[in-house]
């Protein structure tokens, strides 16, 4: 079963897909795209293509577990995503993902001003990772 990792943002939407067996998050990529619209078709047809069984959102709760704007632009996609694909999307706790993943970054030897072209993807994996490692524990 493939799963399709998102972390939604207003300019770069990453993605990561698991293999197939759903032990591991990779093929971290990134979809450019300022017109939510534009996004939406683009994911579709990804998500289509890649025959993705299985969509995990990144949530992104405030640090003190309340939901705040961003939040709710997230829970909003979902929604769209579901009505568009006819697949469940599941909303995961995203809290720290893009701060991890700009260490990540930075330990690899990547600038700072290289770590907009990617930090999306590498969040997306470990969002990706988080719910894979939690279905697997369960």
């Amino acid at each position: 079963m493939k799963i399709l990792g998102i972390d939604y943002g207003d300019a770069r939407t990453g993605l990561s897909v698991s293999d197939p067996t759903g032990l591991l998050a990779g093929s971290p990529s990134v979809i450019a795209e300022w017109n939510r619209d534009k996004l939406l078709d683009k994911l579709t047809a990804y998500i289509t293509e890649n025959k993705i069984e299985t969509i995990v959102l990144g949530y992104p709760k405030n640090m003190d577990g309340t939901v705040g704007a961003r939040a709710e632009k997230c829970a909003q996609l979902a929604a769209d995503l579901e009505a568009r694909t006819g697949l469940s999307v599941i909303l995961w706790d995203e809290r720290r993902t893009t701060v991890e993943a700009h260490q990540i970054l930075h330990q690899a030897g990547k600038k700072a001003k290289q770590h907009r072209k990617n930090v999306d993807a590498v969040a997306a994996t470990l969002i990706l990772q988080g719910y894979l490692d939690a279905q697997r524990l369960k």
